[in-house]
């Protein structure tokens, strides 16, 4: 006598592969089971680092960033070289001995800017609020945005450099007095920066960032020893430019690619730059906290 299929007998599962559903004083162990091995919360310098490097990416998914370090120290070297050299010192070979360290600061001191633009950028974009619930140093974004514009002071020196070189710029200082130059003014760079890090979060607008900026900026640049020797301008504006901490730098930076060591100009840039971090820095932070 055959059976049919639905009434063979079903296998009946073994005591082995039997479900037993967990309890939950079991399901909680399980949980909180590792609690104590959470990753170690990362340094304040590779935060830091983190954050610069996501600096460099940005640059990476939008090139057209390196226009104000590619082109603009291009324009600026050989516009004012050209067009003050043989009025101001007879030939352009020899107003570019002068001139190039100048604009080489000024230049760099004008790039700080966009520090600020790109942190009020990523304000109205929500982004520092991620940043800020992260178990991080809390200066680590800010300072994250300087050490990645300090890779693009550095690009802006290196074309500023290269054009003066073909156009026939030649630092008595070689190669050391060229560095040493390049690295004060990187120190000063990333000091001043704060500056525009503390606007980035006051200011609505990358507009008014922008704005507040060049209303700082022109004068300072322009106001100093960049293009001329302060020597002939009249007393009230010697004042003024000798006391400008561009004017430090500018003699500092000159001097040290000429071969010199100027010490005064060297502890006046870098006191400013003190300055500036101390002053400018404690702001934004306080800003950031609060904002």
């Amino acid at each position: 006598m055959t059976t049919t299929a639905s009434q063979q007998p079903q296998p009946q599962p073994s005591e082995e592969f039997a479900f037993v559903a967990p309890r939950s004083d079991e399901l909680a162990a399980l949980l909180v089971a590792g609690a104590d091995e959470r990753p170690a919360r990362p340094s304040a310098l590779s935060a830091s680092l983190t954050f610069g490097w996501r600096a460099m990416l940005k640059i990476k998914h939008v090139p057209e960033q390196l226009f104000d370090v590619t082109a603009f120290p291009i324009m600026m070297v050989l516009m004012y070289t050209y067009l003050f050299g043989g009025a101001l010192a007879g030939s352009v070979s020899a107003y570019i001995q002068y001139v190039l360290p100048g604009i080489l600061s000024m230049s760099v001191v004008m790039i700080t800017m966009y520090t600020g633009v790109a942190v009020n950028t990523d304000i109205a974009k929500g982004v520092f609020d991620r940043f800020r619930t992260l178990p991080i140093w809390r200066p680590a974004p800010m300072v994250g945005y300087l050490l990645g514009d300090v890779v693009r002071y550095l690009i802006a020196s290196a074309v500023m450099l290269s054009v003066g070189l073909v156009i026939g710029y030649r630092p008595d200082g070689g190669v050391l007095g060229v560095l040493a130059g390049v690295a004060l003014l990187m120190v000063f760079s990333f000091a001043f920066s704060w500056i525009w890090t503390m606007f980035g979060l006051l200011l609505r607008s990358e507009k008014s960032v922008m704005g507040v900026s060049m209303m700082v900026i022109f004068p300072l640049t322009f106001l100093s020893n960049v293009f001329v020797d302060p020597r002939t301008m009249p007393g009230w504006l010697q004042a003024f430019v000798n006391n400008n901490p561009v004017t430090h730098l500018a003699t500092a930076v000159r001097e040290l690619m000429g071969g010199g060591w100027p010490a005064a100009d060297i502890m006046w840039s870098l006191g400013w730059s003190a300055v500036f971090v101390v002053v400018f820095g404690t702001v934004t932070m306080r800003l950031y906290n609060r904002k």
